[in-house]
């Protein structure tokens, strides 16, 4: 069965969803070791990604600077509905909104939006479906900070060992490392107003 061209993917539990993100060892490391975000971290505006394989291809397998610190974020699956059920899509969809002064004043207002990206292969090219990227900021990045962060690992040395694993060209124990990310939540339940008809 193909893939839809929308999906979120994610790894989770019956009460959690875990999102990635990547920071500087500064700010990472001692986020990891606490289990929560230190007083230098700036809760203004983020991304979450719960595509592991789009956070490498963001991050360039932890390699690009300022990005060298990979965080699994798990987080409560409450927050993570909220986040979705308040987000507005980043772009304007003419089947979705009224009229582009209208989702300009929507996104404005949304402490979330929406971004679908091309989900990426081991080898970080794009495939022909999207996952789901989303941006915080003003109330729901404190209720992030404060509310819905569970625990938080740091997953950079996965990212390097599958790293390797892909240039030697061992794409099947690479993928066997790979964290699951079944679909989330079933797809006739992705509210209705994420749901881009363009792409």
């Amino acid at each position: 069965m193909p893939e839809p061209k929308h999906r979120i993917r994610a790894l989770h539990t019956p009460t959690t969803i875990t999102v990635y993100q990547a920071y500087p060892p500064p700010i990472g490391l001692p986020t990891a070791r606490d289990g929560r975000f230190p007083s230098t971290w700036k809760r203004d505006r983020m991304t979450w990604k719960p595509s592991f394989r789009w956070m490498m291809y963001r991050s360039g397998w932890a390699g690009k600077e300022g990005q060298e610190t990979i965080l699994a974020v798990e987080i409560t699956r409450d927050g993570f509905d909220w986040a979705l059920r308040n987000a507005c899509l980043s772009h304007y969809d003419r089947d979705l909104h009224p009229d582009q002064p209208s989702w300009k004043r929507e996104l404005k207002r949304a402490p979330t939006r929406v971004q679908w990206d091309p989900e990426r292969d081991l080898h970080l090219r794009p495939l022909p479906y999207r996952s789901l990227q989303l941006g915080l900021s003003g109330e729901a990045a404190r209720r992030y900070a404060d509310e819905w962060t569970v625990s938080v690992t740091d997953v950079t040395p996965l990212a390097h060992r599958i790293h390797a694993l892909v240039r030697k060209g061992d794409l099947t124990t690479a993928t066997q490392l790979l964290p699951e990310e079944p679909p989330y939540p079933p797809e006739d339940t992705l509210p209705t107003h994420l749901r881009p008809a363009s792409p």
